[in-house]
Protein backbone atom coordinates (compact mmCIF):
# COMPACT_ATOMS: atom_id res chain seq x y z
CA UNK A 1 0.00 0.00 0.00
CA UNK A 2 1.50 3.12 -1.10
CA UNK A 3 1.97 5.52 1.90
CA UNK A 4 0.17 8.87 1.59
CA UNK A 5 0.50 12.59 2.43
CA UNK A 6 -2.68 13.55 4.21
CA UNK A 7 -3.47 17.03 5.37
CA UNK A 8 -6.64 17.35 8.13
CA UNK A 9 -8.64 20.78 8.17
CA UNK A 10 -9.87 20.89 11.81
CA UNK A 11 -13.07 22.58 13.12
CA UNK A 12 -11.53 24.39 16.19
CA UNK A 13 -14.65 24.50 18.20
CA UNK A 14 -15.25 20.73 17.33
CA UNK A 15 -11.57 19.62 17.80
CA UNK A 16 -12.07 16.61 20.75
CA UNK A 17 -12.35 14.05 19.84
CA UNK A 18 -12.70 14.06 16.55
CA UNK A 19 -9.62 14.94 15.52
CA UNK A 20 -7.91 12.83 17.53
CA UNK A 21 -10.46 10.02 16.42
CA UNK A 22 -9.12 10.94 12.77
CA UNK A 23 -5.25 10.83 13.91
CA UNK A 24 -5.77 7.16 15.54
CA UNK A 25 -7.97 5.81 12.69
CA UNK A 26 -5.22 6.71 9.91
CA UNK A 27 -2.79 5.75 12.09
CA UNK A 28 1.16 5.93 11.03
CA UNK A 29 0.19 4.24 7.62
CA UNK A 30 -0.08 7.63 6.08
CA UNK A 31 1.85 11.12 6.29
CA UNK A 32 -0.40 12.96 8.37
CA UNK A 33 -0.15 17.20 9.44
CA UNK A 34 -2.76 19.42 10.38
CA UNK A 35 -3.53 22.66 8.56
CA UNK A 36 -1.69 25.80 10.47
CA UNK A 37 -4.09 28.67 10.38
CA UNK A 38 -0.67 30.85 11.14
CA UNK A 39 1.36 29.32 7.95
CA UNK A 40 0.27 30.54 4.31
CA UNK A 41 -2.19 28.12 2.95
CA UNK A 42 -1.00 27.12 -0.30
CA UNK A 43 2.50 25.28 0.14
CA UNK A 44 0.93 23.52 2.96
CA UNK A 45 -1.46 21.62 0.35
CA UNK A 46 1.72 21.03 -2.16
CA UNK A 47 2.17 17.29 -2.59
CA UNK A 48 -0.84 16.25 -0.19
CA UNK A 49 -2.79 13.49 -1.81
CA UNK A 50 -6.18 13.75 0.62
CA UNK A 51 -7.46 16.64 2.25
CA UNK A 52 -9.78 15.25 5.43
CA UNK A 53 -11.86 18.16 5.69
CA UNK A 54 -13.86 17.80 9.40
CA UNK A 55 -17.91 18.77 8.66
CA UNK A 56 -17.06 19.77 5.13
CA UNK A 57 -16.97 23.15 6.30
CA UNK A 58 -13.60 23.97 6.41
CA UNK A 59 -12.64 23.45 3.03
CA UNK A 60 -12.54 27.19 0.98
CA UNK A 61 -11.96 27.96 -2.76
CA UNK A 62 -8.44 29.07 -1.87
CA UNK A 63 -7.66 25.43 -0.36
CA UNK A 64 -9.08 23.40 -3.50
CA UNK A 65 -7.11 25.54 -5.72
CA UNK A 66 -4.11 24.94 -4.01
CA UNK A 67 -4.76 21.29 -3.40
CA UNK A 68 -3.34 20.26 -7.38
CA UNK A 69 -2.36 16.99 -6.25
CA UNK A 70 -5.13 16.28 -4.27
CA UNK A 71 -6.59 12.96 -5.35
CA UNK A 72 -9.37 12.44 -2.73
CA UNK A 73 -11.23 15.19 -0.65
CA UNK A 74 -12.82 13.22 2.58
CA UNK A 75 -15.65 14.89 4.14
CA UNK A 76 -16.08 13.95 7.95
CA UNK A 77 -20.12 14.71 7.66
CA UNK A 78 -23.36 13.67 6.33
CA UNK A 79 -24.74 16.98 5.26
CA UNK A 80 -22.55 18.85 1.99
CA UNK A 81 -25.36 21.88 2.02
CA UNK A 82 -22.09 24.33 3.21
CA UNK A 83 -19.62 22.72 1.03
CA UNK A 84 -19.10 24.36 -2.62
CA UNK A 85 -19.50 21.11 -3.97
CA UNK A 86 -20.19 23.09 -7.52
CA UNK A 87 -16.25 24.62 -7.41
CA UNK A 88 -14.97 21.34 -6.55
CA UNK A 89 -16.29 19.70 -9.22
CA UNK A 90 -14.40 21.94 -11.74
CA UNK A 91 -11.42 21.25 -10.31
CA UNK A 92 -11.86 17.55 -10.53
CA UNK A 93 -10.95 16.47 -7.26
CA UNK A 94 -13.11 13.54 -6.10
CA UNK A 95 -15.18 13.97 -3.11
CA UNK A 96 -16.85 12.12 -0.87
CA UNK A 97 -18.63 11.90 2.77
CA UNK A 98 -19.57 10.02 5.59
CA UNK A 99 -22.82 9.32 4.64
CA UNK A 100 -26.26 8.60 7.41
CA UNK A 101 -24.97 5.08 8.26
CA UNK A 102 -22.39 6.37 10.46
CA UNK A 103 -24.58 9.13 12.77
CA UNK A 104 -27.69 7.36 12.40
CA UNK A 105 -27.33 5.76 15.79
CA UNK A 106 -26.63 9.54 17.72
CA UNK A 107 -29.39 11.12 15.39
CA UNK A 108 -32.54 8.45 16.32
CA UNK A 109 -31.38 8.75 20.05
CA UNK A 110 -31.93 12.15 19.86
CA UNK A 111 -35.17 12.24 17.85
CA UNK A 112 -36.52 9.31 20.64
CA UNK A 113 -35.70 11.54 23.50
CA UNK A 114 -37.52 14.92 21.89
CA UNK A 115 -40.48 12.37 21.25
CA UNK A 116 -40.05 11.68 25.16
CA UNK A 117 -40.01 14.55 26.71
CA UNK A 118 -42.40 15.94 24.70
CA UNK A 119 -45.25 13.28 25.07
CA UNK A 120 -44.30 13.72 28.93
CA UNK A 121 -44.01 17.55 29.01
CA UNK A 122 -40.67 17.46 30.34
CA UNK A 123 -39.96 21.53 30.26
CA UNK A 124 -43.71 21.89 32.01
CA UNK A 125 -42.52 19.60 34.74
CA UNK A 126 -39.50 20.37 35.35
CA UNK A 127 -40.49 23.82 36.34
CA UNK A 128 -43.16 22.52 38.55
CA UNK A 129 -40.58 20.62 40.33
CA UNK A 130 -38.54 23.49 40.68
CA UNK A 131 -41.66 25.35 41.85
CA UNK A 132 -42.98 22.73 44.53
CA UNK A 133 -45.78 21.75 42.09
CA UNK A 134 -46.12 18.09 41.74
CA UNK A 135 -48.71 15.77 40.13
CA UNK A 136 -48.47 18.09 36.76
CA UNK A 137 -48.68 18.11 34.40
CA UNK A 138 -50.12 15.05 33.25
CA UNK A 139 -47.90 13.12 30.03
CA UNK A 140 -49.48 11.11 27.35
CA UNK A 141 -48.50 7.31 26.22
CA UNK A 142 -46.72 6.87 23.06
CA UNK A 143 -48.36 3.42 22.35
CA UNK A 144 -50.69 3.52 19.03
CA UNK A 145 -49.30 7.34 18.53
CA UNK A 146 -48.02 7.66 15.25
CA UNK A 147 -44.82 8.48 14.17
CA UNK A 148 -44.64 10.08 10.28
CA UNK A 149 -40.81 9.69 9.28
CA UNK A 150 -40.08 12.08 6.79
CA UNK A 151 -36.71 10.50 4.88
CA UNK A 152 -36.27 6.80 5.39
CA UNK A 153 -32.47 6.40 5.34
CA UNK A 154 -30.28 5.41 8.15
CA UNK A 155 -31.30 7.18 10.99
CA UNK A 156 -34.91 7.50 10.17
CA UNK A 157 -34.55 3.69 9.75
CA UNK A 158 -33.10 3.76 13.30
CA UNK A 159 -35.19 5.97 14.95
CA UNK A 160 -38.64 3.14 13.62
CA UNK A 161 -36.72 0.97 15.02
CA UNK A 162 -36.38 2.05 18.11
CA UNK A 163 -40.09 3.78 17.97
CA UNK A 164 -41.93 0.34 17.40
CA UNK A 165 -41.18 -1.35 20.79
CA UNK A 166 -43.10 2.12 22.37
CA UNK A 167 -45.84 0.64 20.54
CA UNK A 168 -45.34 3.69 17.82
CA UNK A 169 -47.82 3.29 14.50
CA UNK A 170 -44.72 4.02 11.94
CA UNK A 171 -45.30 6.18 8.12
CA UNK A 172 -42.43 6.35 6.29
CA UNK A 173 -41.65 8.72 3.43
CA UNK A 174 -38.43 7.98 0.75
CA UNK A 175 -37.66 9.14 -2.34
CA UNK A 176 -36.63 5.64 -3.58
CA UNK A 177 -37.75 2.25 -3.20
CA UNK A 178 -36.85 1.02 0.36
CA UNK A 179 -34.99 -2.38 0.69
CA UNK A 180 -37.54 -5.62 1.14
CA UNK A 181 -35.42 -7.09 3.82
CA UNK A 182 -35.60 -3.61 5.13
CA UNK A 183 -39.23 -3.11 5.38
CA UNK A 184 -39.53 -7.00 6.43
CA UNK A 185 -37.71 -6.38 9.89
CA UNK A 186 -39.39 -2.96 10.44
CA UNK A 187 -42.37 -3.51 9.29
CA UNK A 188 -43.81 -0.31 8.95
CA UNK A 189 -47.54 0.47 9.08
CA UNK A 190 -47.47 2.41 6.10
CA UNK A 191 -44.46 3.32 3.74
CA UNK A 192 -45.18 5.45 0.97
CA UNK A 193 -43.47 8.32 -1.63
CA UNK A 194 -43.26 12.47 -1.30
CA UNK A 195 -46.59 12.37 -3.45
CA UNK A 196 -48.06 10.84 0.35
CA UNK A 197 -46.16 13.64 1.92
CA UNK A 198 -49.53 15.29 3.45
CA UNK A 199 -51.26 12.18 4.39
CA UNK A 200 -48.48 11.34 6.73
CA UNK A 201 -48.08 15.35 8.12
CA UNK A 202 -52.04 14.60 8.63
CA UNK A 203 -51.72 12.00 10.32
CA UNK A 204 -49.15 11.84 12.77
CA UNK A 205 -48.60 12.99 16.38
CA UNK A 206 -44.63 13.40 15.85
CA UNK A 207 -43.10 14.18 12.43
CA UNK A 208 -39.25 13.60 12.64
CA UNK A 209 -37.16 14.77 9.55
CA UNK A 210 -34.06 12.98 8.23
CA UNK A 211 -33.43 14.63 4.76
CA UNK A 212 -30.13 16.46 2.98
CA UNK A 213 -30.95 20.05 2.26
CA UNK A 214 -31.12 20.79 -1.14
CA UNK A 215 -33.20 22.33 -3.58
CA UNK A 216 -36.13 20.11 -3.80
CA UNK A 217 -36.08 19.39 0.26
CA UNK A 218 -35.72 22.98 0.90
CA UNK A 219 -38.71 24.41 3.12
CA UNK A 220 -40.06 21.15 2.20
CA UNK A 221 -42.48 21.03 5.35
CA UNK A 222 -43.48 24.81 4.68
CA UNK A 223 -47.21 26.80 6.30
CA UNK A 224 -49.35 24.74 3.86
CA UNK A 225 -47.75 21.33 5.49
CA UNK A 226 -47.56 22.91 8.76
CA UNK A 227 -51.19 23.94 9.03
CA UNK A 228 -51.99 20.29 7.82
CA UNK A 229 -50.77 19.01 11.27
CA UNK A 230 -53.00 18.16 13.99
CA UNK A 231 -52.81 20.70 17.03
CA UNK A 232 -51.43 18.13 19.06
CA UNK A 233 -48.65 17.01 16.86
CA UNK A 234 -44.99 17.94 17.48
CA UNK A 235 -42.25 18.33 14.72
CA UNK A 236 -38.85 16.78 15.51
CA UNK A 237 -36.05 18.15 13.52
CA UNK A 238 -32.83 16.44 14.22
CA UNK A 239 -31.33 17.37 10.60
CA UNK A 240 -31.28 20.63 9.01
CA UNK A 241 -32.97 23.20 10.37
CA UNK A 242 -34.02 24.86 6.35
CA UNK A 243 -36.64 21.85 5.99
CA UNK A 244 -38.80 23.51 7.64
CA UNK A 245 -40.20 27.19 6.96
CA UNK A 246 -39.22 28.14 10.16
CA UNK A 247 -40.65 31.65 10.38
CA UNK A 248 -44.30 29.59 9.82
CA UNK A 249 -43.55 27.17 12.45
CA UNK A 250 -42.40 29.40 14.98
CA UNK A 251 -45.46 31.34 14.62
CA UNK A 252 -47.51 28.32 15.09
CA UNK A 253 -45.39 27.29 18.47
CA UNK A 254 -46.65 30.66 19.78
CA UNK A 255 -50.11 30.72 18.68
CA UNK A 256 -50.68 27.28 19.78
CA UNK A 257 -51.39 26.05 16.96
CA UNK A 258 -49.58 22.94 17.04
CA UNK A 259 -48.45 20.89 19.82
CA UNK A 260 -44.59 21.38 20.16
CA UNK A 261 -41.42 20.68 18.67
CA UNK A 262 -38.08 19.12 19.46
CA UNK A 263 -35.65 21.29 17.37
CA UNK A 264 -31.09 20.17 17.00
CA UNK A 265 -30.98 22.25 13.77
CA UNK A 266 -31.44 25.71 12.52
CA UNK A 267 -31.68 27.76 9.53
CA UNK A 268 -29.05 30.32 10.74
CA UNK A 269 -26.88 28.93 13.20
CA UNK A 270 -26.89 30.06 16.18
CA UNK A 271 -30.32 30.92 16.37
CA UNK A 272 -31.23 33.82 18.28
CA UNK A 273 -32.43 32.12 21.89
CA UNK A 274 -34.35 35.17 22.97
CA UNK A 275 -37.03 34.75 20.63
CA UNK A 276 -40.46 33.62 22.35
CA UNK A 277 -40.54 30.66 20.43
CA UNK A 278 -37.50 29.37 22.72
CA UNK A 279 -39.00 30.32 25.75
CA UNK A 280 -42.24 27.58 25.26
CA UNK A 281 -42.32 24.53 27.44
CA UNK A 282 -43.50 23.01 24.51
CA UNK A 283 -40.52 23.42 22.82
CA UNK A 284 -37.05 21.38 23.23
CA UNK A 285 -34.01 23.33 21.58
CA UNK A 286 -30.69 21.88 21.86
CA UNK A 287 -27.49 23.37 19.66
CA UNK A 288 -27.28 20.99 16.77
CA UNK A 289 -25.62 17.95 19.17
CA UNK A 290 -27.65 15.21 17.74
CA UNK A 291 -25.06 13.73 15.81
CA UNK A 292 -21.93 14.88 17.94
CA UNK A 293 -21.14 11.53 19.86
CA UNK A 294 -18.51 9.27 20.63
CA UNK A 295 -19.53 6.38 18.45
CA UNK A 296 -20.20 9.02 15.37
CA UNK A 297 -16.99 10.38 15.77
CA UNK A 298 -15.00 6.78 15.72
CA UNK A 299 -17.18 5.57 12.99
CA UNK A 300 -16.64 8.87 10.85
CA UNK A 301 -12.82 8.49 11.54
CA UNK A 302 -12.73 4.58 10.52
CA UNK A 303 -15.00 5.41 6.91
CA UNK A 304 -12.12 8.46 6.39
CA UNK A 305 -9.65 6.26 6.79
CA UNK A 306 -10.93 3.59 4.94
CA UNK A 307 -11.29 5.68 2.18
CA UNK A 308 -7.85 6.85 2.20
CA UNK A 309 -5.99 3.56 2.59
CA UNK A 310 -8.30 2.57 -0.73
CA UNK A 311 -6.55 5.73 -2.53
CA UNK A 312 -3.29 3.89 -1.69
CA UNK A 313 -4.35 0.85 -3.02
CA UNK A 314 -5.60 2.39 -6.33
CA UNK A 315 -9.41 1.72 -5.27
CA UNK A 316 -12.45 4.18 -6.07
CA UNK A 317 -13.36 5.92 -2.71
CA UNK A 318 -16.50 4.90 -1.58
CA UNK A 319 -19.30 7.17 -0.59
CA UNK A 320 -18.64 9.85 -3.45
CA UNK A 321 -20.81 12.35 -4.07
CA UNK A 322 -19.25 14.54 -6.84
CA UNK A 323 -20.71 12.08 -10.21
Amino acid sequence: MERLNVILLPMRRLYTPWCENIKAAIGDRHNLTELDDGRPMAPQFAGMDVVIDQGGSVGTREMMDAATDCRLWQIVGTGFDHFDLAYIKTKGIPTANTPGQFSDVALAETAMMFIIMLSRRYQEAADNFAGGRFYDPIGYELENRTLGIVGFGASGQALARRAKPFGMRIMGIDVREIESEVLGDIQPDFMGTPDDLDRVVAESDFLSLHLHLNDETRHIIDARQLARMKPTASIINVARGALVDEEALYEMLVEGRIGGAGLDAYAQEPPDPALPVYQLTNVVATPHIAGVTDGTARRRAAAAAENTDRIARGLEPLYRIDL
